[in-house]
């Protein structure tokens, strides 16, 4: 992961640095992005935040299939290293952009659903392969049903890796804010990041705040009953990895 400020503007840029496994997240990184959100809590320089990934091929893909983590044996309990990569999940309240540039899919949405907003390459896709691979979308579900009219949420978690959302199309359902032509949508996102971290940092981070407070209620309960339900409906391991394995790289979707 690499993280670059510019202390002239109060914007910083996190990328995440795994290209050659579309930005997925492994525990190092997840925790590293923890630390991060925290770290820029107590950086009075950083006013705004962007993310993005690496390279023009993925934003992120969620978590890493060869990170191992183990799991308590009552279905009531779940260890999710991805609960804390977003920055509200620690207590971050300074804006933070998303710059998509590429795929975005699965476990990405735990860190695009703790954005105040998104901007999306023009080739940016979003999709969630839980169900397709035996698995329950349930965080990230919970976290798009605050960002997307409910009907497009539900078809984007039921149609697994059947169909992928287009930048165009997350831009007319709202997910996205603006589409950016060409390879411009890191700095796209730095210019909106820095016109925001111009204005007076007590009154964008109070709206910040004020923005999240309307929706809190309503995740958090949301949030608790997620870990139960992907317990209980999940396949095994063996038959996730069997699914995984007999898919269809690069195909077996449509966009739109």
């Amino acid at each position: 992961m690499r993280v670059e400020r510019d202390a002239a503007t109060g914007v910083a840029v996190v990328t995440l640095d795994r290209p050659e496994r579309h930005n997925a997240l492994d525990l190092a990184t997840a925790a590293e992005l923890s630390a991060r959100w925290r770290e820029f809590r107590y950086d009075d320089s950083v006013r705004a935040v962007v993310v993005t990934g690496a390279g023009d091929r993925a934003f992120c893909t969620g978590i890493d299939r060869d990170a191992v983590v183990p799991q308590p044996s009552s279905p009531y309990s779940v260890d999710d290293p991805l609960l804390t990569v977003g920055p509200k999940a620690n207590d971050l309240w300074k804006p933070v952009l998303a710059a998509v540039n590429g795929m975005a899919c699965g476990g990405a949405f735990y860190l695009i659903g703790e954005c105040e907003f998104v901007l999306a390459a023009e080739h940016a896709t979003f999709f969630d392969p839980h169900t397709a691979y035996g698995m329950v979308c349930a965080y990230e579900a919970i976290a798009m049903a605050q960002r997307m009219p409910f009907g497009e949420v539900a078809r984007m978690a039921l149609m697994g890796t059947a169909e992928r959302v287009s930048a165009r199309r997350a831009y007319e359902v709202g997910l996205v804010s603006e589409v950016v032509a060409g390879g411009g949508v890191r700095d796209a996102a730095v210019r909106a990041a820095a016109t925001i971290a111009a204005f007076p940092t007590a009154g964008v981070q109070g709206t910040v705040r004020a923005l999240w407070s309307a929706r809190e209620a309503a995740r958090a309960q949301a949030m608790a009953q997620a870990g139960a339900l992907v317990a209980l409906g999940n396949a095994g391991g063996s038959r996730q990895a069997e699914l995984f394995a007999a898919r269809v790289r690069g195909g077996g979707f449509r966009t739109r």
